[in-house]
């Protein structure tokens, strides 16, 4: 039976502003560093899908 040490364990993508994932952590303040160092990048929490914005009516 495989260990299931990181089962619920929260995740942190370091995201650029290309797309790409830089970085995967379950360190918020090392997501935030990383982060640092690429240019519009952003950090959200590992499979949590980003909605889309919208704007104007929505009919």
């Amino acid at each position: 039976m495989g260990c299931g040490c990181n089962k619920n364990r929260q995740q942190y993508e370091v995201v650029t502003a290309d797309g790409r994932i830089a970085y995967t952590t379950p360190s918020k303040p090392a997501a935030d560093a990383v982060a640092k160092r690429y240019q519009g990048a952003t950090v959200r929490e590992k499979g949590k899908p980003q909605t889309a914005q919208t704007t104007g009516d929505p009919r």
